[in-house]
């Protein structure tokens, strides 16, 4: 058995939903509802967990170990980067911190099979739609943040173009999982980045969480051991 029981399984995606779409009403509607953002944010990334922590049969332990380790940062980058500058003043780059943590262990975990960066056309695509999103942003970048965005963008890249890379590789639906989820979390980072730094994007929560979340679950699946995919 690959996944958790599918009753088990159809519970937590239930959960996740109705947690994530309750975090993202609750954040653009703001005022008196921010409560139930500040619950329901990082609920939604431990109810991910959850899930990973019930497969039975992942594709290795180690890779397991690794999701849940970036998950788990994941959990305290939502907390950070959820609470105002009046709570704490650091949190983005606390926020950025964790994340950063946690690109690096789903960049081991997607490593565990598959040496760095074996597909060359993985990296290249990344690299060059980062440099351009950089080049675009730079110039609303505060001072404090030309060392650490850059570095996060790195890492960030880097992770996703590993994901990409083992699914060339394996061909594995699995894989393919893992991948979609990266390239997802890449675009949520990145509608961060130009929400924050560039313009305010229209309904920038929703298209955040949603991907967020979206990617954080295509990666939880991928733990899951699965077949090739069919040619």
């Amino acid at each position: 058995m690959n996944r958790p029981t599918e009753t088990t399984r159809r519970i937590l995606t239930v959960g996740i939903v109705a947690s994530g779409l309750i975090a993202t009403l609750a954040a653009q509607a703001a005022g008196e509802a921010i409560w139930l953002h500040y619950i329901f944010k990082p609920l939604t990334t431990l109810l991910i967990l959850t899930l990973v922590w019930r497969i039975a049969n992942p594709v290795t332990p180690r890779y397991r170990n690794m999701v849940m380790a970036g998950i788990v940062l994941s959990t305290f980058g939502d907390v950070f980067l959820m609470l105002p500058p009046a709570v704490l003043a650091a949190g983005f780059i606390c926020g950025l911190a964790s994340f950063l943590v946690a690109h690096l262990f789903f960049l081991r975990a997607f490593t565990s099979d598959v040496p760095l960066l074996r597909k060359v056309l993985a990296p290249l695509l990344y690299a060059g739609i980062g440099a351009i999103n950089l080049i675009i942003l730079w110039s609303g970048l505060p001072a404090e943040l030309h060392v650490p965005v850059p570095v996060y963008l790195l890492c960030l890249g880097a992770m996703a173009a590993q994901a990409a890379s083992r699914w060339l590789t394996l061909n594995t639906a699995a894989s393919r999982l893992a991948a979609c989820g990266a390239a997802l979390f890449f675009l949520s980072d990145t509608l961060i980045a130009y929400d924050r730094f560039d313009h305010p994007i229209s309904g920038a929560e929703f298209w955040i969480l949603g991907s967020y979340y979206s990617a954080l679950w295509l990666i939880a699946l991928s733990v899951g051991d699965r077949p090739k995919v069919d040619q």
